[in-house]
């Protein structure tokens, strides 16, 4: 008796589930189908087009940018940065994503192997992870010590107090996603080859530890959530909301002025009579397949 009890609650506990589940799927869907590709795609040029004028501004006026993107991974962090560096000058906005510190690099001062890559004037970088490493992964998977970790809370608002007295403009995204919206965004990256080397072992060992990452990142806040450097955390279950989201918001915090010049008439192009070109067959071409 007690057993069919147990086994007709745990039915209507997975049909709940199952259409709980369904209703979650219903509502993204809905929030989806709320922002068309044809309003992204506007919305985005848009703002690619305020982000051109913001990076003559950075150049005029000297300014130095870094901009951090943390997060979950699959979070959306590196399709947000395809959009802003879409448009822009690759002199002025870099991209840094370090790979693995070597043996040197670890016995070196922690922020060492970053400071290298911070921008000098007229320049912005976009760190795609950063120190914040020592607080995330290398906590949770134990690639540093306890010592190492408190140290670096300790001294990561200090640091980062430093870069802003020199004049470094300093903003931190944090891109949220749920959990059921990241083991979707994992399942598409295994079943599209274009987009398999993306996903790590550590990526998926990343899902077994989820509870282990919320909670390093909640004391990571506590730490550097400071006034003078605050994290500004990103929705980041709908994409196209995200990047649109960011973008804007990124264009919010940096004032700058609109140096579009006037529109450009093309000189005429001045023909040489005596130049006579070498023959098409000395020549190599690509073929032409398609």
């Amino acid at each position: 008796m007690t057993k069919n009890k147990h086994n007709h609650k745990s039915k209507t506990w997975q049909k709940q589930k199952g259409t709980a589940n369904k209703e979650n799927k219903n509502q993204n869907k809905d929030r989806e189908q709320k922002i068309s590709n044809k309003f992204y795609l506007e919305e985005l040029k848009k703002l690619q087009i305020e982000l051109v004028k913001l990076q003559e501004w950075i150049k005029l006026k000297g300014l130095k940018v870094v901009v951090i993107f943390e997060g979950r991974d699959a979070a959306g962090k590196g399709g947000t940065i395809k959009r802003i560096t879409q448009s822009l000058n690759p002199r002025i906005c870099k991209v840094v994503a370090l790979g693995t510190p070597t043996e040197r690099e670890k016995t070196q001062w922690y922020f060492q192997r970053y400071v290298p890559h911070l921008p000098a004037k007229g320049e912005m970088v976009l760190f795609d992870r950063s120190w914040y490493n020592r607080a995330g992964v290398e906590r949770v998977m134990g690639f540093c010590t306890d010592d190492e970790y408190w140290e670096f809370l300790r001294s990561c608002p200090n640091f980062e107090r430093m870069l802003i007295r020199s004049g470094i403009i300093l903003i931190k995204y944090w891109f949220s996603v749920s959990d059921h919206e990241q083991e979707i965004r994992f399942q598409n990256r295994i079943d599209d080859p274009t987009k398999r080397w993306k996903l790590s072992p550590m990526d998926l060992e990343s899902r077994a530890k989820w509870v282990d990452y919320s909670k390093a990142k909640d004391e990571m806040f506590s730490y550097t959530d400071t006034k003078d450097s605050p994290w500004y955390v990103v929705e980041a279950d709908i994409k196209k909301r995200a990047r649109l989201n960011c973008i804007h918001h990124l264009l919010s915090l940096i004032p700058y002025e609109d140096l579009t010049p006037k529109p450009i008439k093309l000189p005429p192009r001045n023909e040489s009579k005596s130049y006579v070109r070498p023959p098409i067959t000395d020549q190599t071409f690509v073929p032409e397949i398609y």
